[in-house]
């Protein structure tokens, strides 16, 4: 298999695995575990699926890890194109990891709290459900803070994706939009959160460029143009 079209599989892949970790913690497990505004009915949920939150905070913390692998994947593929740029998308990347680990660190205690550890005795039931369920929002504003970090490093992954010549052009183009949704969902969520629903309906659509790229790496992989003239090869 040529270099170049082993680099895009193992980019590829990394991308699947970053994916499928991002639907479980960003969308099934919040989904099963939070009960939205009902602090003892969330704190309830997590004690009695505990391994389950477990496997939440430690395959967000994976996902980070995988993140920048990703990302070192995808500047090998592309560093000899436009290293500054590639170098760029890195770094926008990197940014992220801090937040990544703090945002598992805030799970850990919420855990602590649900429990009632020993020395969390001086507070009552509902005070630590209630403690819980205000870093469980925190978490959650870290992830919409995190989306203007998602959506940024985009740019220059669909810039690199367009100008590249062993992958579609659209794919570029989709990434650039894929990101500008993120931003604007990221700017709304803390704007105006009223308007979310409707702003998430309306760039469902552009978010679904990342997944497209992914899906492109892991079957199709990079397929440089040929030239016109075989002799010229």
């Amino acid at each position: 298999m040529p270099s170049l079209q082993k680099r895009a599989r193992v980019a590829g892949w990394l991308y699947f695995i970053l994916v499928v970790l991002g639907v479980m913690n960003l969308i099934y497990i919040p989904g099963k575990l939070i009960v939205k505004g009902n602090a003892a009915a969330t704190a309830q949920k997590i004690l009695a699926s505990e391994s389950l939150f477990r496997f939440s905070i430690a395959s967000s913390l994976v996902s980070v890890v995988v993140f920048v692998f990703l990302v070192l994947a995808l500047y090998r593929l592309f560093k000899e194109m436009d290293q500054p740029l590639a170098m760029l998308m890195v770094i926008l990347v990197l940014v992220q990891v801090p937040i990544g680990f703090m945002d598992g660190a805030i799970q850990l205690v919420v855990l602590l709290l649900v429990r009632g550890a020993e020395f969390l005795s001086v507070f009552d039931q509902p005070h630590r459900e209630a403690l819980a369920m205000l870093l469980l929002n925190l978490s959650t504003q870290m992830a919409l803070v995190s989306e203007i970090f998602w959506g940024l490093w985009l740019f220059p992954l669909g810039l690199l994706t367009f100008r590249s010549g062993f992958l579609p052009r659209f794919l570029g183009v989709w990434l650039i939009i894929n990101g500008v949704a993120y931003v604007a969902t990221s700017f709304v969520g803390m704007m105006t959160p009223q308007h979310m629903d409707f702003v998430s309906k309306v760039t469902f659509p552009a978010l679904l460029g990342e997944l497209v790229f992914m899906l492109w790496l892991v079957i199709r992989g990079a397929r440089p143009k040929q030239l016109a003239d075989p002799s010229l090869a």
